[in-house]
């Protein structure tokens, strides 16, 4: 019986029997191969997933701090800010005050005086000395012209100190120094 199978039919058979199983286990063996290389594709891919999520997670949480910390330095550059303004406004307001008082009190020792000296004699230069008496006001803005030079050189003299110090203080929030005033 084992004859009849082998014939060359019998033994092309056994041959092609042969090859197929050999190239089932080959299969095989590629399968389990690219199995274990897909499951370590898979692996990288997820370790690549949970890295970029933690990469967007410290970014946004780097974003959320550098927000907060541009909000803090808002709020401290506007307190410095509106600290020079007040003291500035205040400086302002009292020299203003101040040269008001002075003007009325010289108007009033002006007016006073104006009526003791007409009475008593004001000696001239002698002409001698090479050039005549002249009035000593002749040269001076009125009083009210005067009052209100001195108040615009005074509001330019604040504004001036006002910008200077305004300048000085450090929009950089990774220093806290506060300008120290002029």
């Amino acid at each position: 019986m084992i004859l009849r199978f082998l014939n060359w039919q019998g033994i092309a058979g056994i041959g092609a029997s042969l090859a197929l199983a050999a190239l089932l286990l080959v299969q095989r063996i590629e399968t389990r191969h690219w199995r274990k290389q897909s499951a370590s594709f898979e692996q990288l891919y997820r370790r690549e997933q949970s890295a970029f999520a933690a990469t967007v997670a410290d970014y946004r949480s780097t974003a959320a701090k550098a927000a907060a910390a541009d909000q803090a330095n808002l709020r401290r550059v506007t307190a410095l800010q509106n600290a020079i303004t007040e003291r500035t406004s205040h400086d302002f307001e009292a020299r203003l005050a101040a040269a008001r008082a002075d003007a009325l009190r010289l108007r009033g020792a002006a007016e006073a005086d104006s009526g003791t000296r007409a009475n008593s004699p004001v000696p001239g230069l002698s002409t001698a000395a090479g050039s005549f008496a002249e009035d000593p006001g002749k040269d001076r803005l009125p009083a009210s012209d005067a009052l209100t030079a001195t108040e615009q050189a005074i509001q330019l003299d604040e504004l001036i100190k006002w910008v200077r110090l305004q300048a000085k203080v450090d929009n950089n929030p990774s220093s806290v120094a506060s300008p120290a005033g002029d």
